[in-house]
């Protein structure tokens, strides 16, 4: 597609751009790597469930200890259209021994999906997930959902599906609360990033479709957001945005003052950290 003629093309291309922001980011990619394949090989999980027809909608589960506990579902991130759930395996540690069960739901990437095709899938994830709650032993009642950079986005845009209209079966308030980090709510900056926007093909008409913060939550689900201290002005911005537009249910926002767009998901799979024990503490309290 032809590039933006945006007049802030050129710095939401730079506020956005991960990757050439951050030089480190092979090697975090690397450690995030060994650390899921160690995990996997160690942990009880259990990988590439079906939960759709298509190739890519498979996911993981890691079940906790004991039975009827609450699940946390984790969506990555990747600009839509790069990574695997497989990578992010590591997340799932320090949250089973918490007493949580973790699943990783994996999606169809830019260009060949669309990010309403990618939402989608993503819907069929947890409407799934809920109807097999029995089989794989956990609440159906204390169903969270967290996500990271465009998995907080689709984390946010499954905070404000109206499930009844979805499947007949299906509680208004399936997703319990939510845990969003570096998420991207306004997608109008996103259309004129010619890097990422190359793949996604976003259009002015999908803007108000597609974005968490032009859209009311189903309900005022309690919530917590966050963001890295050393991310950009722009995720900062989308950080504060969607604590604002949907305020009722916000539960606070954690600033981690040392960690950037990538690091901040090795917070919140550390103990200890605020954003840890933040969302610890959010899914204990249902």
């Amino acid at each position: 597609m032809t590039p933006s003629s945006h007049p802030q093309a050129a710095y939401f291309t730079q506020q956005y751009n991960v990757r050439a922001l951050t030089p480190n980011h092979p090697e975090v990619f690397d450690r995030w790597n060994a650390d899921s394949a160690h995990l996997r090989r160690t942990a009880g999980g259990l990988f590439d469930i079906a939960y759709g027809e298509s190739p890519a909608e498979r996911l993981d589960f890691f079940p906790t200890y004991g039975s009827g506990a609450p699940l946390m579902v984790f969506i990555r991130g990747g600009w839509w259209r790069s990574l695997d759930k497989s990578e992010f395996s590591f997340i799932a540690a320090a949250y089973t021994r918490a007493g949580i069960n973790i699943a990783l739901p994996n999606y169809s990437h830019a260009p060949q999906a669309s990010v309403a095709d990618i939402t989608r899938e993503n819907l069929r994830a947890l409407a799934w997930l809920y109807r097999h709650a029995e089989q794989y032993d956990f609440d159906p009642g204390r169903i969270v959902i967290a996500g990271h950079s465009a998995g907080a986005h689709l984390a946010a845009m499954m905070m404000s599906a109206i499930w009844p209209a979805y499947g007949a079966d299906l509680p208004h308030d399936l997703v319990k609360g939510g845990i969003l980090l570096s998420g991207l709510y306004d997608l109008e900056p996103v259309r004129h990033a010619d890097f990422v926007n190359i793949d996604l093909k976003l259009t002015e008409e999908d803007i108000g479709l597609l974005s968490p913060a032009a859209m009311p939550p189903a309900y005022d689900i309690p919530f917590v957001t966050a963001v890295g201290g050393r991310e950009t002005d722009e995720f900062k911005r989308q950080n504060k945005l969607i604590g604002q537009k949907w305020k009722a249910g916000h539960q606070g926002d954690i600033v981690l003052q040392d960690d950037d767009h990538l690091t901040i998901c090795d917070a919140f799979a550390l103990p200890g950290t605020p954003l840890f024990e933040a969302a610890k503490n959010l899914i204990k309290k249902l």
